[in-house]
């Protein structure tokens, strides 16, 4: 596994790459809110078919923070960093959870980069986030992160390690850049637009998302010209992490299909 970066708009973005020797395209792997790239450490098992990066959206991870509001500000300056990693990758399959969808989304609508392929899990078109939980992340990040880790929320098992796990990552990020993140989700809505997105794309939902329920991919398979949806069975928001070997199998069936 390659640990590097790429430096952008002033700012560096560190990512990971892993090559085994895969021939299809090389897909990028874009994080959620108040995430990092090790929610995608079990994706890296695809690279001996697709090699696999998953960097850190900046102010997440290894990556420099940016000054950005929340908001559009905030999803155009994670898209710089999706497109400067894609671009020193050589990626062409985008896979996005959550925020990271809405990055991919946006990505795919205003800029010019050569796609293959979208896979979006655990996303949807639009992300309103509540208004509780909008207040908790400002005022109470401890009830927030609690809130988050509930049942079927980012998590349908209560296995402690998982658990732990992106607690710690969402601690890491912080409070200020995870508000930052769910604010942006809660004004993102690209609804009237998907619609022009034409390259192949899964809607990868996990059975048991409350975040973003399976209605939210339905709608995206519907409407995207070339979208299908896709169940991650035992799941729920972080399904990548949660049921890797299943969600790896939907993935990889999905692009020998459409790009290999």
């Amino acid at each position: 596994m390659e640990t590097a970066s790429v430096d952008h708009h002033g700012r560096e973005t560190a990512y990971r790459h892993r090559d085994a020797g895969g021939e299809g395209p090389t897909l990028l792997c874009v994080h959620g809110s108040g995430g990092a790239h090790g929610v995608w450490r079990g994706q890296f098992r695809l690279a001996s078919d697709y090699p696999v990066a998953a960097l850190d959206l900046s102010g997440h991870g290894d990556s420099d923070d940016v000054d950005a509001d929340a908001g559009y500000e905030t999803l155009s300056a994670y898209v710089d960093d999706v497109v400067a990693v894609a671009e020193e990758t050589d990626a062409s399959v985008l896979v996005g959870n959550s925020l990271g969808g809405a990055v991919v989304l946006t990505l795919a609508l205003e800029r010019d980069l050569d796609l293959d392929a979208l896979v979006l899990a655990g996303t949807g078109a639009k992300l309103a986030v509540l208004s509780d939980l909008l207040d908790w992340l400002e005022n109470d990040f401890d009830r927030a992160v609690s809130f988050l880790h509930g049942e079927d929320k980012l998590f349908h098992t209560d296995d402690e390690r998982l658990v732990e796990g992106s607690k710690e990552a969402m601690y890491d990020a912080g409070q200020a850049v995870t508000l930052r993140d769910f604010l942006s989700c809660h004004t993102f809505d690209v609804r009237d637009e998907v619609s022009e997105i034409s390259v192949p794309t899964l809607a990868l939902v996990g059975e048991y998302d409350r975040l973003t329920p399976p209605s939210y991919h339905e709608y995206l398979a519907e409407t995207m010209p070339d979208g299908e949806l896709g169940t991650v069975e035992d799941a729920a928001h972080l399904a990548m992490l949660e049921r890797p070997a299943a969600f790896n199998e939907a993935v990889k069936s999905f692009l020998d299909r459409r790009v290999a």
